[in-house]
């Protein structure tokens, strides 16, 4: 299975504040494989398997919606790192909303028959 975001990526969007163990190599790299187990089941599409074959646009997408979601569990492993839990409240609702918005548009078949046309 090809991971869909890189530990840098997931480590970037969990910020410089996230808890040090959560954003390590090993750690993220778990959190992207939930993540992209994740995408495939809600999208019902294995995007893991057809990665290679896919264009650029739809990787990035792709990998929106995994880094995003990886971040979110960096950030809810361990708040203590931030200023306030309001701050890791708010950067894991602007995580979901990108995440979200990634997912609507993997969902949609149009465009989904669109990516793979591509």
């Amino acid at each position: 299975m090809v991971a869909m975001a890189t530990n840098a990526q997931v480590k970037q969007k969990a910020g410089a504040n996230a808890n040090s163990t959560a954003t390590g190599s090993t750690y993220t790299s778990e959190f992207v494989a939930q993540a992209d187990s994740v995408i495939n089941c809600v999208t019902r599409f294995n995007w893991s398997d057809k990665y290679s074959s896919l264009n650029v646009d739809v990787k990035n997408i792709l990998t929106e919606a995994s880094s995003n979601l990886a971040a979110i569990y960096c950030i809810c492993y361990d708040m203590s790192g931030f200023s306030s839990r309001t701050e890791a409240e708010n950067m894991i609702n602007i995580l979901r909303d990108g995440f979200l918005r990634a997912i609507s548009i993997l969902r949609d078949q149009k465009v989904k028959q669109f990516m793979e046309d591509a």
